[in-house]
């Protein structure tokens, strides 16, 4: 069976979403929510606990690979760098875990879960709820965000 850990990197919040396949290219949600580091710790700190919270989702969920979105825009150069830290760290530590990653961009994520490369925030929740047979709103974009991108390493099979 095939299990995909879906991430949407972020320091302050890391979405992530597990799926597995049903059978007949068909794809269930079995887990998802968001990862939340305190601001009062340092860059550093809040990254060593993003390292221990993602191995602790992939001891639960074991998943067999990974989907993780790639980082495209900032308007602020300084958040770009942290999440690209923490991207960093997610990256490692999914190989780490023995984890082969597939990465993504946000439209080619979109494109896959929609059929359009630019579907807003609502419509990607409304859409990942749908297609992964889950049956309330999913109400948070990052956790939404990281079931689209396992879905979307699901259809790239």
């Amino acid at each position: 069976m095939t299990r995909i850990l879906g991430v949407d990197p972020g320091f302050g919040r890391m979405g992530y979403g597990v799926i597995e396949s049903v059978g007949h290219g068909q794809w269930q949600a079995v887990a998802y929510g968001c990862l939340e580091t305190s601001p009062k710790k340092s860059l550093i700190a809040r990254l060593q606990e993003l390292r221990d919270k993602i191995k602790e989702v992939v001891k639960e969920h074991k998943p067999t690979l990974a989907s993780v979105e790639k980082l495209y825009f900032f308007n602020n150069a300084k958040t770009a760098l942290d999440v690209g830290q923490a991207r960093g760290v997610i990256l490692l530590t999914l190989l780490d875990c023995g984890l082969e990653i597939y990465e993504y961009t946000p439209l080619q994520i979109k494109q896959a879960l929609t059929g359009y490369g630019r579907a807003e925030k609502g419509q990607m929740q409304k859409m990942a709820a749908m297609v992964l047979g889950v049956k309330k709103p999913i109400k948070s974009d990052d956790a939404a965000d990281a079931l689209a991108g396992a879905y979307c390493a699901a259809v790239n099979l």
